[in-house]
C-alpha cells in the first residue's frame, strides 16, 4: 500500500472499493439483478463499456458507494478475453473487492422469454433463435467458468433472486464464504450453479410408504425413517468429514460463494432431509448459509421421493 493512501486514511489500511460484476445470458435477468443490487444499496450501471470502468471507480484508496455494473454481449466494446483481463488488471491496481455474478437459464426457457416479449436476441438476428442462445452460450462459457457465483435464474422468482443476491453480495454482510444448500429432483436436471453435488437416492425412499409420501424431509416422521436407513449416519458422517477442511480451503482461495446440491429421485424427501441436517451442521460450525428445496413443493409423481 502507498504512503499517500496511508495518509489519506489516517495510517489505516485503505478499504477496497466493492464492485459486483454482473453478467450471463441474454434474458437470464441481468436487468432485474441490477436493481435488485440497487435494492440493498449498490450504485448500478447497465452495458459500461470496459474502457470506462477504471474512471467510474475513482482512484485507489477511495471509498464510494459499492458499484454494481452490467456486462454483456451488447455492451460496447465488450469481448470475453480482453474483459477478463481488464478486471484482472483492476484488482492488481486498484485492490478491488470484486464478485462476477453470471446469470445462467435452461435454453427452452430462454426461448420462451424471447418469444413471448417479442424481443430479439442480439445473436439471432439473422439465424433461429435457438441458435443464437447457443452460440452465446459457447462465447460466454469462459467467463461463467472466472464467475464467482453462477445463479440459475429458470425457476426463481424476482424474490428469490434478490434474496440469494443479498446474502452473496450483501453490503452489510459479514466477509468470508457464503454457501448456499439446496435440494434437487433429479427427474429434473441438476442445479445450474451447484459447485458440488452429492446423491441421496440409495438411501430407503419414503416414497413407499403411504403414510410418509405426501410428507416432505422437512417433516419428522420422514426424517425419523431416513435416519432409520443403517447407511445414514456413516454417509452424513463421511459428508461433513470431507466438507470439514473443504471450506476454509475454498474460502483461503478467494471464493466468496458455494453452492452445495443434494439430489434424490423426486426431490421431496431423502435430498429435503440430508440438505436440512448439512444445514444445521453448518450453522453449528459458525458458516453463512442458506438454504432452497428446489423441488419439495411439486407435484409428487410416481415412482418419486
Amino acid at each position: 500500500m502507498s504512503e499517500a493512501a496511508r495518509i489519506e486514511t489516517g495510517g489505516r489500511p485503505a478499504r477496497a472499493a466493492r464492485l459486483v460484476v454482473v453478467t450471463g445470458l441474454s434474458g437470464a435477468g441481468k436487468t432485474s439483478a441490477l436493481k435488485a443490487l440497487e435494492d440493498i444499496g449498490y450504485e448500478a450501471v447497465d452495458n459500461l463499456p470496459p474502457p470506462l470502468l477504471p474512471a467510474l471507480l475513482g482512484k485507489a484508496g477511495e471509498v464510494r458507494r459499492p458499484l454494481a455494473i452490467g456486462v454483456d454481449i451488447r455492451t460496447r466494446d465488450f469481448a470475453v478475453a480482453p474483459f477478463i483481463q481488464e478486471l484482472d488488471d483492476l484488482i492488481a491496481e486498484k485492490r478491488i473487492e470484486l464478485r462476477l455474478v453470471f446469470l445462467d437459464c435452461d435454453d427452452e426457457v430462454l426461448q420462451q422469454r424471447f418469444t413471448e416479449t417479442r424481443r430479439r436476441h442480439p445473436l439471432a438476428a439473422d439465424r433461429p433463435l435457438m441458435d443464437g442462445i447457443r452460440h452465446e452460450r459457447s462465447l460466454l462459457a469462459r467467463l461463467r467458468g472466472r464467475a464467482d457465483a453462477v445463479i440459475d435464474t429458470t425457476e426463481k422468482t424476482l424474490a428469490e433472486l434478490q434474496d440469494t443476491l443479498e446474502q452473496s453480495c450483501g453490503i452489510d454482510g459479514a466477509p468470508g464464504l457464503a454457501v448456499f444448500v439446496t435440494s434437487f429432483a433429479y427427474g429434473r436436471g441438476l442445479p445450474r450453479e451447484a459447485d458440488l453435488v452429492f446423491d441421496a437416492r440409495f438411501l430407503k425412499n419414503p416414497h413407499y410408504e403411504r403414510e410418509l409420501r405426501e410428507l416432505t424431509g422437512e417433516d419428522e416422521a420422514v426424517g425419523a425413517y431416513i435416519r432409520g436407513d443403517p447407511d445414514f449416519e456413516r454417509f452424513f458422517g463421511s459428508l461433513t468429514t470431507m466438507l470439514d477442511p473443504l471450506l476454509p480451503r475454498f474460502e483461503k482461495e478467494g471464493k466468496s460463494y458455494l453452492t452445495i446440491a443434494i439430489g434424490c429421485t423426486g426431490g421431496r424427501h431423502r435430498s429435503v432431509y440430508v440438505a436440512e441436517r448439512l444445514t444445521e451442521w453448518l450453522n453449528a460450525r459458525g458458516q453463512r448459509v442458506n438454504l432452497r428445496h428446489r423441488d419439495a413443493r411439486r407435484q409428487p409423481r410416481a415412482q418419486r421421493g
